[in-house]
């Protein structure tokens, strides 16, 4: 079956964790991606090679892989150049994920030589975008899927608390590769109401993967009900 068919109406999983959290390794996110798998998630968003390989001796779901990783040039950081491509080539991930926002001026031509790449390495590209413009872009340099993954974290997206239910709406509307809707979904509620903009799938993280995370956001309630 397809592998964009396989992913039509199911949960994926990002099993990340930033160096500064306690499950931070490949150690942890195998186990992750295995207790993931085993809740019934259809795939696993991954960052880093390490962690995919691990994941991949752990699981047998597809794997959108990605790498994160600074440039003091550009604000851009998730699978940025060429190089992080090649990485996530050798690493056995059936999607590459990348930005594919406007940020540091990437010029069209450079953002569709990415997913070429992509393309003759025989995987499917994943764009990241933040705003219905970047989506529509997207989608005219060949991605297969998008994603809003990076509503909310660009400057001049939108700044909500809640997912970006309307972005999701509009690009359904508009282009004809599928739409994956990510971020900021935190509970039942906010999953049933963005399931009714019909995305192609869902991805979930911070919420699942990221005690620290969660904690934080308990914490959080628990002080603000003290005022």
């Amino acid at each position: 079956m397809d592998l964009i068919e396989i992913l039509k109406g199911k949960l994926i999983v990002s099993c990340q964790a930033l160096e500064d959290e306690p499950l931070h390794g490949s150690i942890y996110m195998r186990k992750m991606a295995l207790a993931a798998k085993e809740g019934g998630a259809a795939a696993i968003r991954a960052n880093g090679v390490l962690d995919i390989k691990a994941i991949k001796e752990e699981v047998d779901l597809p794997i959108i892989g990605l790498i994160k990783r600074n440039y003091e040039s550009c604000d851009v950081y998730i699978t940025p150049t060429k190089k992080e491509i090649m990485e996530l080539v050798e690493s056995g991930c059936e999607i590459i994920a990348m930005d594919a926002t406007n940020r540091c001026q990437i010029t069209f031509q450079e953002l569709k030589e990415k997913v070429d790449l992509v393309h003759q390495h025989g995987l499917l590209a994943l764009a990241d975008i933040s705003t219905y413009n970047e989506g529509l872009n997207a989608e005219k340099a060949g991605f297969d899927i998008v994603s809003t993954t990076l509503s909310g974290y660009t400057k001049y997206s939108t700044q909500s608390e809640e997912p970006d239910y309307k972005l999701v709406k509009q690009l359904k509307k508009a282009l004809k590769i599928p739409v994956i809707a990510e971020g900021r979904i935190f509970n039942d509620c906010q999953l049933k109401k963005m399931l009714k903009s019909k995305p192609h799938a869902i991805i979930i993280g911070s919420s699942i993967t990221r005690p620290k995370v969660i904690t934080e956001r308990f914490v959080k309630v628990i002080e603000g009900s003290k005022k």
